[in-house]
């Protein structure tokens, strides 16, 4: 149901395309049939009118003849079961009716004097007699209102039929549509179908544009990947022989701080090219997830204690566990560690000496799976970069320095970890600092 109490039906009815053309159709068609109707019924009720009046005065004079002066109530009778009239005298002998008197005035008793007798054919015997006739309410009424009905279903089933036509039309522009979402969420198999293939329209000429363009980008991205994937594992060959040949530096006060800061680096690149492989490992739609018993907790405990003996003078996380969280969920416990590491080390960067400590929470979600928030007191970022802080290789600052950031591939591999498991990551402003929030759907691990 929608906001308002109305079904999500009625929203994508009122939104949609088809349906809209349909209902013009059908307005097109009901002022064109009324406009017609109209004038054709005016013209041909003013000629027949005026054809028709003199014969049914001229019949009505008959049936009052036969009636009789003064009036005989057998024949008005028998007059009234054998015809569709209704019979009524009024007079100083006689007062007799054969029915009701008609509620609407009749076709053919137009131009009959004034008020009621512009509803009936209206005539005066020579014994004073009041002599009306009318037809009868049922023989008035029910051709009309079942030619209404007849009307109202014929215009519901081309109604129908409009719309099958019209969803048959525009069919491709749906098939478009969910091929082009399927395209930006990275799936580019299968391709969009194209209709009318030996005979292509606008619509066909659309789809096949579009699934060449997905083809392009497709190339594009594997042309990166690969280059990528190339380039990170050409250099952990030079990258191991550099680390071990600084290590066999002599360990002596006058070359300590430039061996030290030299495998600092080295280590830094290692760090980098492990991240971009893990990215476009992850990145790939084939990922495959190591699931396993993981618990989460004790996980993130581990990790925290290492970050502590690797960073003495880091400030101390604090850790924040909801009691219901179950010990044992079936998740990838490598990708959920680099997933810590990664919003741990983000929130260490950005927290000020002086301010409180970045807290760790965890908890359970509905349905099975665990909520991560990550949580600093830094200054936060700017709201219009909100969005962006989850791309790779982004950074707030221009600098692109390394004391105040990574080179942007920490929260890009955060949102890759939950993707991969089927959840999602959220950033927001917690005014001071940054709030991440992870959430990985799974079911809990059963026990054996």
């Amino acid at each position: 149901m929608s906001a308002g109490g109305r079904p999500g039906w009625w929203r994508r009815a009122r939104h949609s395309l088809r349906v809209r053309l349909v209902l013009l159709f059908v307005l097109l068609a009901l002022a064109m049939s009324a406009a017609f109707l109209g004038g054709i019924g005016r013209a041909f009720s003013v000629g027949w009118r005026a054809a028709v009046d003199p014969l049914v005065g001229d019949y009505a004079d008959r049936l009052v003849a036969d009636i009789g002066s003064p009036p005989r109530i057998d024949r008005a009778r028998a007059l009234a079961e054998q015809l569709p009239v209704v019979i009524r005298i009024e007079g100083p002998q006689v007062n007799w009716a054969s029915g009701p008197a008609p509620r609407h005035r009749p076709p053919w008793a137009q131009g009959e004097g004034e008020g009621a007798e512009r509803r009936a054919v209206v005539r005066q015997t020579a014994d004073g007699h009041r002599i009306t006739l009318s037809l009868r309410a049922r023989a008035e009424h029910d051709e009309p209102r079942r030619t209404v009905w007849i009307t109202l279903a014929a215009l519901l089933a081309l109604t129908a039929l409009a719309y099958a036509a019209v969803h048959r039309m525009l069919r491709p522009i749906h098939d478009i549509g969910a091929g082009v979402r399927r395209f930006g969420a990275g799936q580019f198999e299968p391709p969009i179908d194209v209709p009318h293939a030996r005979h292509p329209d606008e619509l066909s000429e659309l789809a096949r544009s579009v699934n060449q363009m997905a083809a392009d980008i497709r190339q594009m991205l594997d042309a990166k990947r690969g280059l990528l994937l190339a380039i990170s594992h050409e250099l952990r060959s030079p990258l191991t022989r550099a680390r071990l040949n600084a290590e066999l530096l002599p360990d002596d006060a006058a070359t300590e701080p430039t061996r030290a800061a030299l495998l600092r680096d080295l280590a830094l690149m290692r760090e980098l090219i492990a991240d971009l492989l893990e990215s476009e490992r992850l990145a790939s739609p084939h990922a495959a997830l190591q699931r396993e018993p993981t618990d989460v907790a004790a996980l993130a405990r581990e990790l925290l204690a290492s970050v502590a003996a690797a960073h003495p003078a880091a400030p101390a996380v604090a850790l924040h566990v909801d009691a219901g969280l179950p010990p044992a969920l079936r998740l990838d416990a490598g990708r959920v560690r680099l997933l810590l590491r990664n919003l741990l080390d983000n929130a260490l960067r950005h927290s000020p000496g002086d301010a409180a400590p970045p807290a760790l929470h965890l908890g359970p979600m509905p349905g099975g799976g665990v909520a991560i928030e990550v949580r600093d007191h830094g200054p936060g970022v700017l709201p219009e970069q909100l969005a962006h802080l989850s791309e790779p290789f982004y950074r707030t600052d221009s600098a692109r320095q390394r004391g105040t950031g990574g080179v942007g591939l920490g929260l890009y591999l955060v949102r890759l970890v939950a993707q991969a498991h089927g959840g999602a990551m959220s950033v927001r402003n917690a005014s001071p600092g940054l709030a991440i929030r992870v959430d990985l759907p799974t079911e809990p691990a059963v026990s054996k």
